[in-house]
């Protein structure tokens, strides 16, 4: 928990609108992010006091078939400033359908795609 709220706080610019256990850490049960009109909850696995030391493989492994789409913009500010921040990212392309998309992964191995439509 702690990795994926500091992604998505500090890198993808959500801010916590609300979390349990309350703590002064980023270590939740769960939390709700907020951005511009969009409500996120993410949930852990395990309880605070009964997380393995490591997220299990196989666990990680099953999230290729979940994507979370997200409304932007500006694709290729965003690709230049989630190159500077690190992410691991190939440029906006544009899809069959024509939407122009921007790919990458979340610490937990869950995929995102930015999206707005190309013409």
């Amino acid at each position: 928990m702690p990795t994926s709220v500091r992604f998505y706080r500090d890198v993808l610019g959500f801010e916590v609108a609300g979390n349990s256990p309350a703590r002064e850490t980023d270590d939740f049960d769960w939390v709700l992010l907020r951005f511009n009109g969009i409500d996120l909850m993410l949930n852990t696995a395990y309880e605070v006091d009964k997380r393995p030391p490591k997220p299990a493989a196989n666990r990680i492994a099953s999230h290729r078939d979940i994507a979370l789409f997200f409304g932007c913009r500006d694709l290729d500010g965003a690709y230049a400033y989630l190159q500077a921040q690190g992410i691991d990212l190939q440029p906006p392309n544009v899809a069959p359908y024509g939407m122009k998309q921007l790919w990458l992964k979340d610490p937990d191995g869950f995929t995102i795609c930015l999206q707005w439509p190309a013409a």
